[in-house]
């Protein structure tokens, strides 16, 4: 089981980077990894903050979460002779450098700069490689600095994002308990609780998220961070990753131009929650509240390429078992989609 040592949630924290790093007893050859915008934002603040205490810090610009980019991540780190890497950024940056960690056998800090998936804080890392785009096991974080001040100031969109893919911890749930009993599959009640009691949080409150809120914000990434110990303490992404993320991902695939991750997995939990029986209007309801899309206009996708992605989304994994089992009919995958009005 692994689990961040360090949890910092608060307005301003990321100076208090030096202080996590001396708790974890990382000192000299921080690697940071950041994006081009990012680096702007906190990315530089992180290395100056290294670097006036003479942790002697190297930082590198990531363009995209690809397999390229972590290969050179992964070697930039190890001919500055790095002891740690830390991720600066809204997901992308954070993935490669937690995979390039994982590659080192190096510890791993994140400092996301948005809150748009659980990707901040989880063992999983989402990397484009020959055109696929994979979920790839790693590493947790060893700690997770999220600056509310900076994660608020980023487009809200992002933390709607973020919200959709809490919420779709419900279906991934519901999942992992078909498997569990039809397929004898593992299961863990406590990360199941609380995946549960993370995805309830919002549901119970969902008016709470608003544009340019610090407590909004605070609400999100403490949510995130529960997800990512769930899947922590399960050994897998199972309590927060399920039919749902499947169709996501398989939007990826056969979409041009897609929307999204958290987003994505929202509009999937709508309609995989219809197909457990449960109760779909709620989950559309609350994303509407937090302003998250509900249908294929609102994501920017065609009602043609909903339909496509959920007749390959149950090859995604096909040794993952969800309710999609072993396929939707044409007749069952356009019936789901308009009946929760997904597609028009």
């Amino acid at each position: 089981m692994q689990l961040p040592r360090d949890v910092v949630v608060g307005p301003d924290v990321i100076y208090d980077i030096k202080d996590v790093c001396d708790d974890l007893k990382l000192r000299e050859g921080a690697f940071i990894v950041t994006g081009n915008n990012t680096k702007k934002i906190a990315g530089d603040v992180v290395f100056d903050l290294l670097d006036e205490c003479g942790y002697e810090p190297a930082i590198t610009v990531s363009k995209e979460a690809s397999m390229a980019e972590v290969k050179k991540a992964a070697a930039q780190a190890q001919e500055a002779n790095s002891k740690y890497l830390i991720g600066v950024g809204s997901g992308k940056s954070i993935d490669v450098a937690k995979l390039a960690a994982t590659q080192l056998d190096l510890p791993f800090i994140s400092v996301p700069t948005a809150a748009s998936h659980d990707g901040i804080v989880s063992s999983r890392a989402s990397i484009h490689d020959k055109g696929k785009k994979a979920s790839i096991e790693v590493n947790a974080p060893m700690a997770v600095i999220a600056d509310t001040h900076i994660i608020s100031s980023a487009p809200y969109r992002l933390l709607a994002a973020g919200c959709g893919d809490i919420i779709s911890n419900y279906t991934a749930v519901l999942d992992w308990e078909l498997a569990h009993r039809l397929r004898n599959e593992p299961f863990s009640e406590y990360a199941a609780a609380l995946s549960r009691m993370t995805a309830q949080i919002l549901m119970d409150s969902p008016e709470a998220i608003k544009p340019d809120l610090e407590s909004s914000v605070r609400i999100v990434v403490k949510a995130l961070v529960s997800s990512g110990v769930a899947m922590s303490i399960a050994g897998s992404s199972r309590p927060a990753s399920g039919s749902e993320h499947m169709f996501s991902h398989a939007l990826d695939m056969v979409v041009p131009n897609s929307a999204l991750h958290g987003e994505q997995c929202g509009v999937g939990t709508i309609m995989m929650m219809y197909l457990h029986g449960g109760d779909w209007k709620k989950i559309k309801e609350c994303l509407e509240i937090i302003g998250a899309p509900t249908t294929a206009k609102e994501l920017g996708i065609e009602d043609r390429y909903i339909l496509e992605a959920l007749l390959v989304a149950h090859e995604i994994r096909p040794e993952r078992y969800t309710i999609l089992g072993a396929g939707l009919t044409s007749e069952a995958a356009e019936k789901v989609a308009r009946l929760t009005k997904v597609i028009s």
